[in-house]
């Protein structure tokens, strides 16, 4: 079975604007070990990142088809990461500047670009247009507005509410208007502001990124998240709850993606040492036999969010854990090929390589 790979990114933050170029060309400047840099960085980035090794160098075609090399992925989906360019439009040079690059030749084939944007801004409308000018395979837009109560987790924004707000929803249709989807990467407190979105806006795709981001279920991070047995059941429990409603929306489709986030509290292994299947497997199943329950074999996606991911796991043990655990909850070869390409096809209109 081929693989579409629905969710990674890409970046150069030597030679492209990134959120994080700074401390990339610091690096090239000095050269300081960085695993003795990761000490001074503040504790919430740390727990993100996990390990930093990732972000200060440019992570290209060919560095995803060495990391991908166990996994047969035909495609694959970019999602925006950090574009930092400025001016209204700056965005869509983000979409150029993944569409340049050498996919296809002896990489997996480039299906889909999702770009930055935000409906709450003045001239969304018109970095739409832009972004499609950029691309013909620009799908849609995922927007900044990750937030949580606990202050110690690293969030983008910090007031609650971003998905709902009058502007947003506003704007929101121009991205309706033009049939493109939205990636909602949220944590897991603000999933009813996406079943909300939905609700409001019937007719527009939404994609749940990474199941909602539950940060903290699966060890301590933060100053208060996850930090014993009984927070860590409280988060599941509403996260359950929280997803199942989203689900009832026939809209949202799901991505499997994102489940080796270090701030979901896993332990970050030594460099060069994946966590291996079976552990993964303890951690995620419950998550994953939730999720295909509620939303079934057909609106569930395969991303492996590499590269952030990759300081926990390999692309294909995070595969087989995720294949593995589906499985074992009565998920046939049939509803495999869904998650894994069928569905990731028709959401992105990825064409057959």
């Amino acid at each position: 079975m081929t693989v579409v790979d629905a969710h990674i990114h890409q970046w150069d933050p030597l030679t492209t604007p990134r959120e994080f170029s700074g401390l990339a060309k610091l690096f090239q400047r000095v050269p300081v070990p960085i695993d003795w840099a990761k000490r001074l960085a503040p504790r919430r980035d740390r727990e993100f990142v996990g390990d930093p090794e990732p972000f200060v160098h440019p992570y290209l075609p060919a560095d995803y088809r060495t990391d991908a090399d166990e996994v047969p992925v035909e495609a694959i989906v970019h999602i925006e990461v950090e574009w930092s360019g400025s001016g209204p439009l700056a965005a869509a040079e983000e979409t150029r500047w993944v569409a340049s690059l050498p996919f296809g030749v002896d990489t997996p084939a480039l299906g889909a670009i999702i770009g930055a944007g935000d409906p709450a801004a003045p001239g969304f409308a018109e970095l739409l247009d832009a972004h499609q000018l950029a691309s013909p395979l620009f799908r849609g837009i995922r927007t900044r507005v990750e937030s949580h109560p606990d202050s110690g987790v690293r969030a983008h924004n910090r007031a609650p509410g971003a998905l709902t707000s009058p502007q947003f929803l506003d704007g929101f249709g121009a991205l309706a208007e033009r049939g493109l989807s939205f990636e909602a990467w949220v944590y897991s407190q603000q999933l009813p502001e996406v079943t909300a979105l939905a609700r409001r806006y019937p007719d527009a795709t939404i994609v749940l990124n990474h199941l909602g981001t539950p940060a903290g279920i699966f060890g301590p991070v933060g100053k208060s998240t996850g930090h014993n047995p009984g927070q860590r059941r409280e988060l599941f429990v509403q996260w359950r709850d929280d997803l199942a409603a989203l689900a009832t929306h026939a809209n949202v489709v799901a991505k499997v993606s994102g489940l080796m986030m270090p701030i979901l509290g896993h332990p970050v292994p030594p460099r060069g040492e994946p966590t291996p299947v079976p552990v993964l497997l303890e951690r995620i199943s419950p998550l994953l036999q939730h999720a295909l329950d509620v939303f079934g074999a057909d609106r569930l996606l395969w991303g492996s969010n590499f590269p952030v991911d990759k300081p926990i796991t390999s692309i294909g043990n995070a595969a087989e854990a995720v294949a593995t655990a589906l499985t074992d909850h009565g998920a046939d070869e049939k509803a495999l090929e869904q998650v894994f390409r069928v569905n990731a096809q028709r959401i992105y209109h990825v064409d057959n390589f």
